[in-house]
């Protein structure tokens, strides 16, 4: 009976494994997609795995919800103003091999992490974390930019950010569980995959720059610039770039994508949603544990099933964005998100205020799904409005900014938990509830980018021709 379970088991295993690698395109694709989420996993394992082990924590250091806030945010900080040197490596540098280095050295950091016997050492190893995490965002931006055609990217970056979702549960089920019996085993469990990704990260192909808008056989304008071109929308004579985005340096280039408004919006939409779910990250044990009175292991479990809500969200967010911009509508991508953004304020509000979790699960599984559905298309829409030898260096300026609102997130819901309601079940609580208020801002700039997005595109597209590199 053994065997037969196992040979059922092992029959059902090898056909999900074919089933992925046909929907992700082959096996090529496959492999390029999985690593890019596992870069992903990884950094939102580790920070989950800190909010997970928020109990022992305490405990063990004597600490309190501020610090273990801090712990967060001070990671966060370092990798806001890391993100700047590592964007201007990403438009210089073979990607893949500095990406596979920087992940060697966050395992190196995890395994320092484990090893803090005090709040000061752990806080050290954290900052030490940060410097190093800061790789992921511009090079998986700048990867996915030229590993996959612009009529995808919507969808792709859904596979990508579910691997992000995936480590968050990874960090509070797996880790979280182990983090009860000893918080420093979790980072040992954690870091070790670390150095396994990056012998793999390594060994990816190192794909050419703008592949894909220069190909050949190929137009040399995406989807979105495609139907802002066949509709008539001038481009912004003033931000059409009038030399080799190359030749730009760091401040010069992060002058030129700050003054392109929808990207302002996108940069200020994406860091209110990510403010937001860095305080659940860290929080959401302690506060469904207190809110709904159930056990951690349990709190856990929940807080799978909606991550799962959440999965389902960045897929199905990045196939719709793009299946509409198929059917000729341009602002498909930024209309998608802002829905999700205001569909995920309604449906918090009672998740947060109920104290039954059977109650609360309906609501936090539809509100994980919609909060996480704005992220594919926003990602796949940055792309749209910035000429490709600039995305490295863009994508550095937003994880800065967004980054540094994540930064900001923990340690605010520790504080304002602790000191502005007085801490405890009701003090989360009532934080939870207040937070909901940079979601409401997600939305009304996501809406305001309605009418900014088309023009931009046509001015992408307009500076991509007029520096097209084989003209230089």
């Amino acid at each position: 009976m053994p065997n037969r379970w196992s040979a059922t088991l092992g029959r059902a295993g090898r056909a999900g494994s074919r089933a992925l690698v046909h929907a992700l395109g082959g096996g090529e694709r496959a492999r390029v997609i999985l690593l890019l989420a596992s870069v992903l996993a990884l950094s939102s394992a580790d920070a989950s795995t800190v909010g997970a082990s928020a109990t022992q924590l305490r405990h063990s250091l004597h600490i309190t919800n501020t610090d273990i806030g801090l712990l967060v945010s001070v990671t966060s900080l370092v990798a806001a103003v890391a993100s700047l040197p590592f964007g201007v490596l990403a438009d210089r540098v073979n990607r893949t091999r500095v990406l596979g280095f920087a992940i060697l050295l966050w395992g190196a950091a995890m395994l320092w992490s484990a090893t803090a016997s005090s709040f000061g050492d752990l806080l050290l190893a954290r900052l030490a974390l940060g410097g190093v995490t800061a790789a992921a965002g511009p090079f998986v931006a700048s990867l996915v930019g030229d590993y996959f055609s612009a009529t995808e990217r919507g969808r792709i970056y859904g596979f990508i950010l579910a691997g992000e979702l995936v480590g968050a549960g990874v960090g509070f089920a797996v880790t979280g569980d182990i983090a009860a019996l000893s918080w420093q085993a979790a980072f040992v469990v954690l870091a070790l995959p670390a150095f396994v990704l990056a012998w793999l990260v390594v060994r990816l192909p190192e794909p050419p720059r703008g592949a894909h808008e220069q190909a050949a056989d190929a137009p040399r304008t995406t989807a979105a610039q495609e139907l802002a071109r066949e509709r008539g929308i001038e481009p912004d004579p003033e931000l059409v770039l009038r030399e080799d985005p190359r030749r730009l340096n760091l401040l010069d280039a992060a002058r030129y994508v700050l003054r392109i408004r929808t990207n302002v919006v996108l940069i200020v939409a994406s860091a209110c949603g990510y403010y937001f779910l860095a305080g659940v990250q860290t929080f959401g044990v302690e506060f469904t544990t207190h809110q709904y009175g159930i056990d951690q292991a349990l709190a856990n479990l929940l807080l799978l099933v909606v991550g799962g809500g959440a999965v389902a969200g960045v897929l199905l967010g990045g196939t719709i964005g793009d299946t509409l911009l198929h059917r000729g509508y341009l602002r498909a991508r930024i209309l998608i998100s802002a829905v999700a953004a205001s569909a995920a304020v309604v449906l918090f509000m009672p998740a947060i205020f109920t104290r039954s979790a059977t109650t609360a699960v309906p609501y936090l599984i539809f509100a994980a799904l919609a909060v996480s559905a704005q992220n594919p298309p926003l990602d796949a829409a940055r792309l749209d409005i910035m000429v490709p030898l600039l995305w490295g260096r863009a994508e550095g300026v937003r994880t800065l900014l967004r980054t540094a609102a994540q930064a900001l997130a923990p340690l605010l819901f520790g504080a304002v938990s602790d000191y502005v309601f007085g801490g405890g079940r009701s003090g989360l609580q009532w934080t939870f509830a207040l937070m909901l208020l940079p979601l409401v801002a997600s939305a009304y700039f996501l809406y305001s980018g309605l009418g900014t997005y088309p023009r931009d595109v046509a001015t992408a597209a307009a500076s991509a021709k007029r520096n097209d590199p084989d003209l230089w």
